[in-house]
C-alpha cells in the first residue's frame, strides 16, 4: 500500500473515533470502542505506520485546540500516547511538536492539565531516552527482576460469581490464559531487546536479523543482554542532561555484540527487511472469584511478601514485611534520640537509623537518650489521606513521587490494580472490602508504606430481558462515569454486551490460529491509560432494631441506601395508642432530622415528621445538573462538601365528597447526614446499594453520615508523647475528620 493510501486509510480511522466522540447516533453507538482498537491494531500489525498515524493525531489535536473541541482533546492525547508507547522510528521534530502541545495545555483547568502534564513528563523521558516508556511498562507489568529499575505491578480481576454468570467467568478465563501463555519471561526479554535497539537505532537495526538471533540465544544468553540493555537506558534516564549521541553509542556495542560482526555500521552487509512488529505484552492478570471482604486485603500481602519469604499465619495478622520495623520498634527509634546533643556528633543524615539488629541498635537500647526528637513523619502518618500518591508518577520517570517514600529507605515499589467486573452491587462490597482494608492498616500498617492501591471498574450487566426492569438500575455508577468521562463510556461501558457475546461463543479447538483478544486488549488499555481518579464519599449507616436486646449494628454503602415499610408492627407494650379518629392511612409516619446542604457551607438543622410510603438515599447524582449544581462529586482527594441526593414518597391526605382520599407525592431534598425514625408501629427494610446479602429487616431508626478515615479517631492514643500543643492541634483534627473516599480511576476524570 503507498503512503498516500495508508494516510487516508489512517485518517479515516481516526474521523471515526472523533465522529463516536460527537454524536449519539445509534448506528455509531453499536459499534463504540471498536474503532479505536482496530485503529491501534492497523498500527500493531504495521509498525511502519506509527510515525504516520501520530503526524494525523498531532494534526486533529492542533486542530481541536484552534477551534477548542476540548471534549476531543484527552481521548487523541491517550490515543497517541499509546502509540508512542509501542512506536519505533518517531522523529525528534514529533516529539518536540507533541511536547509544546502539552504544555500549552497546562493553562486550561483539571482534567485537562492534569492529563497533560502526565504525558508532559513521560515524553521529556521518552526524548531523552527513546524506549524507555516501553521497558519500564515491560519490566513492571511482567515482574521481570531487574535491580535498577525494582518497580512490580500486578492486575487482580476480581469477578463475584454471584452476580456474573458462570459462562462469563470461564470466557474471561480462558482469553487471559490463552494470552499469558505466549508472554514467557523469555519472549518479554526479547521484546525489550528488540524494542531499546530499534527505537535508538532507527534504520541502522537490522529488525529481521535481530529477531532471529534473539530467538535462537539461551536463556542466559538473554538475559545476559537484556540486563545491559535496561543499565544502558536506566542510567541514562537518570542523568541530569543525558546524551543523545552517548546512549546511541552504547547500544551500537550491545548491537554489535548480539549480532557480531556481520550488524549494520560493524561493517556487515544485510539486506534491510520489513521490520517485524514488537508486541506490547498485556499485563500479568490474576483472576480471583470475589468470596468475601478479607479476601482483596489478603491478596494485596501475598503480591507484598516474596515467596521466599512467606511465612503468614492462618490469618494473616503477623506480618514483618522485608526492610519494615515492627510498629513497637518504629515508635521508640522515631521518638528517642541516640545522639549525646552535641551538633558535631550528629551523624551526616538527618534521618538515618541504625539497621535491626545491628550492634548501633542494640547499644541504643541500653543508653540513655539525650533528649527528644522531631517525628520524621506527619501526624497523620498512620494512614495518609491519599496512599496512592501521583497515580503511575514514579513507574514512568523512573523516581518516586513526593509520597512515594513514606518511611526512610521504605518506597512504594509495588502497584496493585484490583479491576472489579460486576453492577453496582459489586461496587457495594468492594467499598466494604476498601473500607475493611483501611481500618484493618490503623492497626498493622503493612501495605500503606509499600503499595500504590489503583482501583478499576468494569460494568458486566445481566442481559436485557422483556420483563425486566432491573437492569438500568444495576448500571447507575457506570452510567454516571460515563456521563463525566466519554471515553470511559466510547472503550469501557460499552464491554458490556461485547462480555455476553463472548461467553456465548463456543472456545477455538484450533490454539495455533493467531487471534485477536478484544475484550483483553480493551482491558489492557484501560489499565495503561486510566490514571485520573474520580472519589466517591462512602457514607456510613447506624442500624437501630425493634428488638432491645440486639445490640446496633453499623455499616457502610457506595450508591444507594433504600427504605421500605414493612406490614409488620411494633409490640404493642411501651408505645401508646393511637388517638381515635385518626385514619392511619398507607405508609408509616417518620421523623427526619438532617442538615440542609448549603453552598453556603453554614450548618442549618431541619426536623420534620411526615407520612412515607418509602425513601430512597442517593450518593451518585442522578442527572449532570443534580451532579454539578449543589453537591458535585469530589474530583480531587480532598474535598469539604458531600451531600446525599433524599427521595421521600410522602402520603397527601386529601377529602372530598366521596370521603377521604390518599396519594402520593415524591419530594426531594439534599443533606449532609440524616436521621430517621419511624414514629408509629411500623417497621422499616434497609437495603444497601441494591443487594440482597446486605438487607437490614425489623429496622426502628437509623443514622446516616459521611464516613471518616479510620485513622482519625485514633490518632490522640497513638501520640502520646506530644507535647499539649501537638495534643490541641491532635484534637483539632479528630473534631473534623476527614472523609473517606474510595477512587475509581477512568481515562479523564469529571470533564466539566
Amino acid at each position: 500500500m503507498e503512503s498516500s493510501d495508508v494516510e487516508l486509510d489512517l485518517q479515516r480511522s481516526v474521523q471515526a473515533v472523533l465522529r463516536e466522540l460527537s454524536t449519539q447516533a445509534p448506528a455509531l453507538q453499536s459499534n463504540q470502542g471498536m474503532w479505536r482498537w482496530s485503529l491501534h491494531k492497523k498500527v500493531e500489525r504495521d509498525p511502519g505506520k506509527s510515525p504516520v498515524l501520530v503526524r494525523i493525531l498531532l494534526r486533529e489535536l492542533e486542530k481541536a485546540e484552534s477551534q477548542d473541541l476540548r471534549h476531543v482533546i484527552i481521548p487523541l492525547l491517550h490515543t497517541v500516547m499509546y502509540v508512542l508507547t509501542k512506536a519505533t522510528g518517531i522523529t525528534e521534530e514529533l516529539y518536540q511538536r507533541i511536547y509544546a502541545f502539552c504544555t500549552r495545555l497546562l493553562t486550561l483547568p483539571t482534567p485537562y492539565c492534569t492529563v497533560a502534564l502526565d504525558c508532559a513528563i513521560r515524553l521529556k523521558t521518552e526524548m531523552a531516552v527513546p524506549g524507555t516508556l516501553y521497558q519500564r511498562m515491560v519490566i513492571a507489568e511482567q515482574n521481570l527482576t531487574n535491580e535498577l529499575y525494582p518497580y512490580q505491578e500486578r492486575v487482580f480481576l476480581f469477578v463475584d460469581p454471584e452476580l456474573v454468570s458462570a459462562s462469563v467467568c470461564s470466557a474471561l478465563l480462558l482469553e487471559i490464559e490463552a494470552a499469558q501463555a505466549q508472554q514467557t519471561p523469555e519472549t518479554c526479554m526479547r521484546h525489550v531487546v528488540s524494542h531499546a535497539l530499534q527505537a535508538a537505532l532507527g534504520e541502522a537495526c537490522h529488525a529481521g536479523a535481530l529477531h532471529r538471533k534473539l530467538q535462537a540465544s539461551p536463556r542466559r544468553t538473554l538475559e545476559h543482554y537484556f540486563h545491559a540493555v535496561v543499565a544502558a537506558l536506566e542510567q541514562m534516564a537518570s542523568e541530569a542532561s543525558p546524551s543523545r549521541e552517548g546512549h546511541v553509542e552504547r547500544l551500537e556495542e550491545i548491537y554489535c555484540s548480539l549480532l557480531g560482526p556481520a550488524a549494520g555500521r560493524c561493517g556487515g552487509d544485510l539486506v534491510q527487511e520489513r521490520p517485524p512488529s514488537i508486541p506490547l505484552p498485556s499485563p500479568y492478570i490474576t483472576f480471583h472469584l470475589w468470596t468475601g471482604e478479607e479476601q482483596l486485603w489478603k491478596e494485596l500481602v501475598l503480591f507484598l511478601r516474596p515467596r521466599s519469604q512467606l511465612r503468614l499465619s492462618a490469618d494473616l495478622e503477623v506480618l514483618d514485611l522485608q526492610g519494615l520495623r515492627p510498629d513497637r520498634e518504629l515508635a521508640r527509634v522515631s521518638v528517642l534520640s541516640t545522639d549525646s546533643g552535641i551538633e558535631r556528633d550528629l551523624p551526616t543524615g538527618a534521618d538515618e537509623l541504625p539497621a535491626p539488629g545491628s550492634p548501633e541498635m542494640e547499644r541504643a537500647g541500653l543508653q540513655r537518650k539525650g533528649g527528644i526528637k522531631k517525628r520524621a513523619w506527619p501526624l497523620d502518618f498512620l494512614m495518609p489521606g491519599s496512599w496512592d500518591g501521583p497515580p503511575g508518577l514514579h513507574r514512568r520517570t523512573g523516581r518516586p513521587s513526593g509520597d512515594g517514600e513514606m518511611l526512610p529507605g521504605v518506597s512504594r515499589l509495588h502497584t496493585a490494580r484490583v479491576l472489579v467486573l460486576g453492577d453496582d452491587r459489586m461496587l457495594g462490597r468492594l467499598a466494604q472490602a476498601y473500607h475493611r482494608l483501611r481500618k484493618r492498616e490503623t492497626q498493622k500498617f503493612c501495605l500503606t508504606p509499600r503499595l500504590s492501591l489503583q482501583l478499576y471498574y468494569i460494568p458486566v450487566l445481566a442481559p436485557e430481558k422483556p420483563a425486566a426492569s432491573r437492569q438500568p438500575e444495576l448500571g447507575e455508577l457506570a452510567t454516571f462515569l460515563g456521563r463525566v468521562d466519554p471515553w470511559y463510556q466510547s472503550n469501557v461501558n460499552t464491554l458490556c454486551p461485547a462480555i455476553h457475546k463472548l461467553a456465548e461463543m463456543p472456545p477455538s479447538l484450533d490454539t495455533s490460529r493467531t487471534v485477536d483478544p478484544f475484550i483483553l486488549d480493551v482491558i489492557t488499555y484501560y489499565i495503561r491509560m486510566g490514571t485520573q481518579p474520580i472519589y466517591f464519599q462512602i457514607y456510613t449507616v447506624k442500624i437501630f432494631f425493634s428488638d432491645l436486646s440486639q445490640d446496633p449494628t453499623e455499616d457502610i454503602f457506595l450508591i444507594e441506601l433504600k427504605v421500605k415499610i414493612q406490614d409488620s408492627k411494633f409490640p404493642k407494650d411501651g408505645f401508646s395508642p393511637r388517638r381515635r379518629g385518626v385514619a392511619e392511612g398507607p405508609g408509616a409516619e417518620l421523623s427526619l432530622c438532617y442538615q440542609k446542604a448549603l453552598l453556603s457551607h453554614r450548618p442549618r438543622e431541619v426536623t420534620v415528621s411526615l407520612r412515607a410510603t418509602g425513601l430512597i438515599l442517593k450518593a451518585i447524582p442522578a442527572s449532570d445538573t443534580e451532579g454539578s449544581s449543589h453537591c458535585p462529586l469530589p474530583a480531587a482527594p480532598v474535598t469539604d462538601h458531600t451531600c446525599l441526593n433524599v427521595n421521600v414518597t410522602e402520603v397527601v391526605k386529601s377529602s372530598n365528597l366521596a370521603g377521604k382520599s390518599f396519594s402520593t407525592v415524591t419530594n426531594t431534598f439534599r443533606t449532609n447526614n440524616i436521621q430517621i425514625q419511624s414514629r408509629d408501629q411500623r417497621l422499616l427494610t434497609l437495603s444497601l446499594d441494591k443487594d440482597d446479602q446486605r438487607t437490614f429487616r425489623d429496622v426502628v431508626r437509623f443514622e446516616v453520615a459521611p464516613c471518616p478515615e479510620p485513622c482519625s479517631g485514633a490518632q490522640k492514643s497513638k501520640a502520646p508523647w506530644l507535647n499539649l500543643h501537638g495534643q490541641q492541634e491532635v484534637e483539632a483534627i479528630k473534631a473534623k475528620p476527614k472523609p473517606l473516599l474510595m477512587p475509581i480511576n477512568t481515562f479523564s476524570g469529571i470533564v466539566q
